[in-house]
């Protein structure tokens, strides 16, 4: 079993280039200016703390329903009071020159109205995933972005990750032969007693959180976008955890050029984990879509072999909440707009009614 350490040249070197914001940039007169709406694990412990590592970005604002939260990471990250709202004084960030962009990291069922909330107030907006719970929703978010003339990003974070794109690349270069099969596999225990629990939080259960990455997985590695799906859901309605929300849905996406992707969704089991194959061999991750420490395999020529890439100048979350500064500051679209969100709320749509009507849905 050997090892090797990739240099990014080769494969991987273009993607890297475009993705992790490789083309020249002037340094911006000032860092444009994020407000973080919801003040809960994912924003305290992962998006607050890498704005200080951003070339083109910093935290200036923060919104909150609960008081001691405000006080607290204001106090910590020397916000003023005059950048901390309520959620009933947070149109007032329409008058707060400061803020340039809003980060929307509330539960799922509140993205769209706090989104286009921020795009009526004149600001750009960061949504995170899903983008909302309804195509309809969807739609309306990207609808108020073209309205007010601004920039509308979801934060697939896995899209600015060293080793997820290397392994983009390294399906795109050939190296594999013609793919075959995807299999993208993401699951943990949702403990009880959680908002992703409600559906009129959440809009539904594991498929509308962890199973997410494997759907965008099995379409960034693809390249393409599936024509027909196909679905099975389990839930054990006995389990208190499980009164609005479904458990494990396993889905199957044909592609145009027969590819065939077997994705697993679950909030009983704990996997991260994706393989490529075609006829030359295979590349996997396990973990894939971790906040931290991905590990890269392929199988190519009869050889196995660990891809291990240098550490990174800027993380995964430091590149995503760069780049969509640098979109602003140049006029170009994020490679992770209202678009790619809606493309995966369209699926997620179409598998839940797959798994419901159990037959295979034509996708349009």
């Amino acid at each position: 079993m050997g090892t090797r350490r990739d240099v990014l040249g080769g494969i991987g070197a273009g993607v890297f280039a475009s993705a992790l914001g490789g083309s020249a940039q002037a340094a911006p007169k000032r860092k444009l200016g994020y407000a973080v709406v919801g003040l809960g694990y994912y924003a305290t412990r992962q998006i607050m703390p890498n704005l200080k590592d951003c070339e083109f970005a910093e935290l200036k604002a923060l919104v909150s329903g609960t008081p001691a939260k405000l006080e607290k990471y204001g106090a910590e990250y020397g916000i003023p009071k005059t950048h901390q709202y309520s959620y009933e004084t947070y149109d007032r960030i329409r008058d707060n020159p400061d803020i340039d962009i809003v980060y929307v990291v509330l539960p799922n069922s509140m993205h769209a109205e706090y989104t286009i909330r921020a795009h009526q107030a004149g600001k750009h907006v960061m949504c995170e995933k899903p983008m909302a719970v309804s195509v309809a929703e969807c739609q309306a978010m990207i609808a108020a972005a073209k309205k007010a003339g601004k920039k509308l990003m979801i934060g697939y974070r896995c899209h600015f990750e060293p080793y997820n794109l290397k392994a983009i690349e390294t399906v795109k270069s050939g190296a594999l032969g013609k793919p075959t099969l995807i299999f993208a596999e993401h699951g943990f225990y949702a403990g009880p007693n959680q908002w992703r629990l409600d559906k009129a939080l959440s809009g539904g259960g594991s498929m509308m959180d962890i199973g997410i990455y494997s759907l965008n997985a099995a379409r960034y590695l693809s390249g393409e976008e599936p024509v027909e799906v196909s679905a099975m859901e389990y839930t054990d309605r006995s389990d208190p955890r499980f009164k609005t929300v479904e458990d494990r849905i396993d889905w199957q996406l044909r592609f145009p050029s027969g590819l065939i992707a077997d994705c697993v969704s679950s909030y009983s089991s704990n996997h991260n984990h994706y393989r490529v194959t075609g006829r030359k061999g295979w590349v996997e991750l396990e973990p894939a879509t971790n906040y931290e420490g991905q590990e890269m395999w392929t199988r190519l020529e009869g050889k196995r072999e660990q891809v291990v890439l240098p550490k990174p100048a800027k993380n995964q979350f430091v590149r995503q909440l760069d780049h969509l500064p640098e979109c602003i500051m140049s006029g170009r679209e994020p490679i992770v707009s209202g678009e790619e969100g809606l493309r995966d709320m369209r699926l997620i749509e179409a598998i839940y009614r797959a798994a419901r009507e159990h037959r295979a849905i034509t996708l349009a």
